[in-house]
């Protein structure tokens, strides 16, 4: 369904990207940013599975400044091996190519985000920061409470595990705390990672509600 690309940002950088259109005419248009390990399998999935519902789906490769097309599994070595790449996290490159993405899909309609693990932060922080957006989804992104100071400029909803190893539901409720205005969705006994059917923390229970109100927070207002 879907093919790969190549995006230019703001300073001339060029990265790599998948893009997945729907078989009839969009409604709207969704950037997907990636967890730790790169636009793989998992990540063109969530894509093919946006146009399946209507969407322009748009995964830039954000690690491509680093390392061109990254992609990884999920083993404990590729975990290690994913994990350098968020030793020391560029943020505003990330964000500069994040919003490259949505420049790229802007002509097509309104425009939504939605980011995991790394890539929920990611979100978080281009719903406070970057142009062009109509609503933002973010999922268990554990820099998010570094980030709740910042009001998002658009409709934002975050999903978090209740037994999430490396989110407290202290930062949970920092950031809800912080931010009133913004829906957070806690769920029982789920894990990080949680919405990835490829990891061993998968709970499908957990994941299938939550692309369930993710899509009706996007049918809501991409419109």
């Amino acid at each position: 369904m879907g093919h790969d690309i190549t995006l230019k940002a703001a300073d001339g950088f060029e990265l790599g990207g998948y893009r997945a259109d729907p078989a009839g005419p969009p409604k709207a248009a969704i950037v997907v940013i990636q967890e730790i390990f790169g636009v793989n399998h998992h990540i063109r999935n969530v894509c093919d599975r946006l146009a399946a519902q209507g969407y322009v789906a748009l995964a830039p490769s954000i690690f491509d400044r680093s390392e061109r097309n990254f992609q990884s599994g999920y083993s404990p070595d590729e975990i290690a091996v994913a994990r350098k790449f968020v030793a020391n996290p560029d943020w505003p490159a990330m964000l500069r190519d994040t919003q490259a993405a949505i420049d790229a899909v802007s002509s097509i309609g309104p425009v939504g985000i939605i980011g995991f693990c790394l890539g929920g932060s990611v979100a978080y922080a281009a719903s406070t920061k970057l142009h062009g957006l109509k609503a933002a989804v973010g999922y268990y992104g554990g820099a998010i409470v570094r980030f709740a100071d910042d009001k998002p400029l658009v409709p934002t909803q975050l999903h978090f595990g209740e037994k999430d190893s490396g989110i407290p539901l202290s930062d949970v409720d920092a950031i809800r705390t912080k931010r009133p205005e913004v829906e957070i969705l806690v769920y029982p006994g789920a894990q990080h990672g949680f919405g990835c059917d490829e990891r061993a923390s998968y709970d499908k229970p957990s994941s299938d509600l939550a692309w369930q109100r993710s899509l009706a927070f996007f049918a809501a207002h991409l419109k």
